[in-house]
């Protein structure tokens, strides 16, 4: 881990530098936090409320209608000398690519549990994503004053259901509407928030009846502590005093390392405790210079190098997000790992080998943009009015080029279909479709080919609303909207072997293209594969990248109702060619026709996207709702005390049976049971659903 460096090195400029997200499940409180973090670090001069819209990361009219986060808002904010840039990501599982993208490029995350539900299925969701990005971590039990709170079970949850090595570093004084504060372990100071606004936290003695469970619990922390630690282990085995220092260092140590996660308490609502929370950023989580390199693929040699973060290095940036911005156009975020990128500079687009110019560069401030001239190793901000590059692509200095690691979205599973309403509604559509397909890479537009409609495709019913509701607001699109549909898939069970040929005689030159192919089906999930075995030169080189490009471009279109094809082999093992017949074109059309032979030959059948789920319901109306669930061709998996008085059922259920199931939930539990789901796997069409699914058309 990095050890301070001078004061006046660009290397204490990003020492002093924190990349963090706040991440959660949906109503856990994050926006609540981040205003909270602004008015405290000075960035606004009143809180915003959810409630009341007033938030300043929230400023989408959507969001502020829906009292929910849709897109991530990035801020720059400072505290204790330190620079903050802070991402308030969404909670709804609709909006998961959003979290996706921030994580990619943060250095560390605050997760923030509500103290009353604790670990609830998003939590999981992004935890699991956080790990996969390494992304070190510190938690928030918020709602403390909630009736119900529970701190210790949080931290239970945490262990047990994120398979996480909680350490708190505070002990609530009260819960619930007795909730006044919290004692900090490592200095031993208890602190109280009298004033509404919490701006001046007050020291106070522990109270006495706190004060044995407080040195317990300190001592059990120093011990886990001691424990990451070979000489913090020989002073505590040996009975030798740890000072406060050693201790702050060995747990930031921890963190990073993801060997312990540091837990904090308090309401951002009544504004307790979150200084403490700000602290424990600047303390805890990583800076750029504590996380290893960035690492990236040379695109001329293939071979993987890093870039570290230094503004003397060769300029590598990765652009996580697009945005459509109503005054300045199209916006690229990006974060700068290594190098500058400056105003008027002219940079290497390195996965489309394009050069990029970069125009107007911005700090981020929510719906507020400050122009500056350079961008700094470790900096997040954006570019105005970049053309060519988009979410997941890399800038670099053209002289050493470098792809950095891609970001891997899921798979949109729902669709309507949208028609303008007047001619002067076509070419605004279609404007509006791009420019929102541009920002948002879970969102998918395609023509049906055998009804012509177009149908967008997103990851759940409030995804798609939320677009049809910004084409509408934003474009000025008036449309007509068909009825939510399943994004179903098409694959194949067995093995099958095919030989076509493509032979066209005209009166001038032919056309002609002889393949060999053998399909089979891959494990769920695998996508698709092709695999070239052809031997002897039966098939020249340059024919064997068009057979490639018309089977993928075919399983765009299954052979049962024109869904995508997935989860499919397609080996090429032989075939002929005719010296001056063969062309291109031809061996791509015979690929695309060898495709659909065999996998008609191959048994295809029909896949539904299939849901996670859980229900929290009160205890008297479980068998219903397990009832219900069964009902509608759901399995449980099991249950599991959520609160008091409430039970958490959790399974799967196709997406197809969940279409207005909130209304359901809300008249079968008198209005108190809600539900989260979010894609869990495909999975093969029972044959009698299949029939009528595939008897109501095609469309997707």
């Amino acid at each position: 881990m990095a050890t301070k460096p001078d004061s006046s090195s660009d290397e204490d400029r990003l020492w002093r530098l924190r990349n963090i997200g706040i991440i959660a499940h949906i109503d856990a409180g994050k926006t609540t936090t981040t205003e909270r973090i602004l008015y405290y670090t000075g960035k606004t001069y009143r809180m915003g409320n959810v409630d009341e819209g007033t938030t300043v990361t929230d400023w989408m009219v959507q969001e502020r209608e829906r009292g929910i986060t849709i897109q991530s808002a990035a801020i720059t904010s400072e505290w204790r000398g330190y620079r903050i840039n802070l991402i308030d990501t969404p909670g709804h599982i609709d909006f998961t690519a959003e979290v996706q993208r921030s994580l990619r490029v943060l250095d560390g995350g605050v997760v923030v549990f509500d103290a009353v539900a604790g670990v609830e299925p998003q939590s999981e969701t992004v935890w699991r994503q956080a790990n996969r990005y390494g992304v070190p971590r510190i938690c928030f039990v918020n709602k403390m004053d909630r009736v119900g709170a529970d701190f210790w079970r949080t931290i239970a949850m945490i262990q047990d259901r994120l398979g996480a090595a909680p350490l708190p570093v505070q002990l609530p004084i009260g819960s619930e509407d007795l909730f006044q504060g919290m004692i900090d372990l490592m200095t031993g100071k208890a602190w109280i928030f009298p004033d509404a606004l919490g701006a001046n936290p007050q020291e106070i003695p522990i109270p006495p009846e706190l004060v044995e469970k407080a040195d317990q619990l300190r001592d059990a922390m120093v011990e886990k502590i001691a424990e990451t630690d070979d000489d913090l282990t020989g002073k505590y085995l040996d009975g030798e005093p740890i000072s406060e220092a050693e201790l702050r260092a060995a747990l930031r140590a921890a963190t990073i390392s993801g060997q312990l996660v540091p837990v904090l308490c308090g309401t951002s609502l009544r504004t307790k405790g979150v200084q403490l929370l700000l602290d424990a950023v600047i303390d805890y989580l990583p800076s750029p210079l504590d996380v290893p390199a960035v690492r990236g693929m040379n695109p001329v040699t293939q071979e993987e190098e890093e870039r570290p973060p230094d503004v003397d290095a060769p300029t590598a940036a990765l652009v996580f997000k697009i945005q459509t911005d109503p005054y300045m156009g199209r916006m690229a975020y990006l974060r700068v790992y290594s190098g500058i990128v400056q105003a008027g500079q002219m940079l290497q687009n390195s996965n489309k080998d394009r050069k990029e110019r970069i125009g107007r560069l911005v700090q981020v401030y929510a719906e507020k943009r400050q122009d500056i001239t350079k961008l700094r190793a470790g900096d997040i901000g954006a570019i105005v009015g970049v053309k060519q590059s988009f979410t997941g692509e890399t800038l670099c200095d053209p002289n050493a080029s470098i792809v950095l690691e891609a970001i891997d979205f899921p798979e949109p599973v729902i669709s309507i279909a949208i028609e303008p309403k007047t001619k002067a509604d076509q070419d605004k559509l279609a404007n509006a479709l791009q420019r929102l397909a541009e920002e948002d890479p879970t969102f998918r537009v395609r023509v049906d080919d055998q009804t012509g409609q177009t149908l967008i495709s997103g990851m759940g019913e409030l995804h798609l609303e939320v677009l049809v509701d910004r084409m509408q607001r934003e474009f000025g699109v008036q449309a007509h909207v068909g009825r939510h549909q399943v994004s179903y898939r098409e694959t194949i069970t067995r093995k099958s072997h095919v030989e076509t040929r493509f032979v066209r005689q005209t009166g001038g030159r032919g056309q002609y293209a002889h393949v060999i192919l053998d399909f089979e089906p891959l494990e769920r999930g695998k996508g698709f594969e092709f695999v070239d075995k052809v031997t002897g030169g039966a098939i020249p080189r340059e024919y064997i990248g068009p057979v490639a490009q018309g089977i993928r471009e075919s399983i765009e279109n299954g052979v049962l109702g024109g869904y995508p094809l997935v989860d499919i082999k397609a080996t090429l093992v032989g075939g002929s060619f005719h010296e001056v017949d063969s062309s291109e074109m031809a061996f791509k059309i015979a690929g695309s026709m060898a495709l659909r032979e065999g996998v008609e030959k191959a048994t295809p059948v029909l896949l539904e996207p299939v849901m996670r789920i859980e229900v929290v319901v009160p205890e008297q109306s479980t068998g219903d709702v397990i009832g219900d669930v069964v009902a509608r061709r759901g399995q449980v998996a099991g249950l599991e005390m959520h609160s008091f008085g409430m039970q958490a059922v959790k399974g799967t259920v196709p997406l197809a049976e969940m279409f207005g199931y909130a209304t359901a939930l809300r008249s079968a539990t008198q209005g108190r049971g809600t539900f989260t789901m979010e894609f869990d796997h495909y999975d093969a069409i029972p044959a009698e659903r299949a029939r009528s699914v595939l008897g109501m058309g095609s469309t997707g």
